[in-house]
């Protein structure tokens, strides 16, 4: 990412500037930063952010903050529309130094689209954003990584599960297929990614599940889209890597709080911009 892209945003009357994005199905801004802090949310369909081997979905339900300057990318695998807050750092009481998910409930998604109002008033637009500060609540940090190996033979094989989350091939076979034994893959695996094939390979499934499931599509149809013979296979893998369930995850609830910190503890694993903006996305 050393050749990621600077967006710089028009500044606002106060330390809010919102912007849209449509993105179609499969579409994916170049790596990029800002200067400002962004919170980047859903207004439609379901996003994806990834910085670095993190990656995070974003159904209507959660957000991310992004602090200035962390390069990152957006995307979507199906048509959404970006809402991005861009907020001053000067001017902004919030300040968390990690890529943080924050909770979208009701009023804050209404909130957000007011401030989209290029019409709204100085006066008005000034409460709106204190109340939206007030409403940044943050939810556990749970990104979903999948490492990318630097080795070619191991990146061979990352990139056959990542075209093919379902793909039912052993180690073994992997490792045929790309000319070593199954120990040097095995050796490989754990000193490119932290993680072995097994891990790897089931943190690569959920992250392509998550999108599906943050559409609505069934547990079922997920489940096996990314290789998994039944449902509760599929959940169990789920609950032991994330510590909640898929749809405890998804909407951040006061009960995914209680399980993430428990599952920590035991180790487990159109743009209101000037005519000159930028498109900073």
């Amino acid at each position: 990412m050393t050749d990621a892209v600077v967006g710089d945003v028009p500044a606002g009357v106060g330390a809010i500037v919102v912007g849209n994005f449509r993105l179609e199905s499969g579409q994916w801004f170049a790596p990029h930063s800002h200067p400002q802090h962004q919170l980047a949310w859903a207004r439609r369909g379901v996003l994806g952010v990834s910085v670095g081997d993190a990656y995070w979905v974003l159904p209507r339900t959660r957000a991310l903050w992004l602090p200035a300057g962390v390069v990152h990318r957006t995307g979507a695998t199906r048509d959404a529309v970006l809402c991005s807050l861009y907020f001053e750092p000067g001017r902004c009481e919030r300040n968390w130094p990690e890529p943080t998910p924050v909770g979208v409930d009701g009023l804050l998604a209404h909130l957000i689209v007011h401030l989209g109002d290029e019409n709204l008033p100085d006066d008005a637009r000034l409460r709106a954003e204190a109340v939206v500060l007030d409403l940044l609540r943050p939810l556990p940090a749970t990104p979903i990584d999948v490492p990318s190996p630097a080795d070619d033979r191991v990146r061979a094989v990352a990139d056959a599960l990542l075209a093919n989350p379902a793909d039912p091939r052993s180690l073994e076979s992997h490792a045929r297929a790309v000319g070593v034994s199954r120990r040097t893959l095995t050796r490989l695996f754990v000193h490119d990614t932290g993680l072995s094939f097994d891990r790897w390979r089931t943190h690569a499934r959920l992250r392509a599940a998550l999108p599906l499931l943050a559409e609505g599509q069934p547990v079922s149809r997920v489940a096996h889209t990314v290789g998994y013979a039944t449902p509760s296979a599929f959940l169990a893998a789920f609950r032991r890597t994330v510590g909640t369930s898929p749809g405890r995850y998804l909407k951040g609830d006061a009960s995914f709080w209680a399980t993430a910190r428990s599952a920590a503890d035991d180790g487990a694993a159109t743009a209101r911009c000037s005519p000159g903006c930028r498109s900073p996305r």
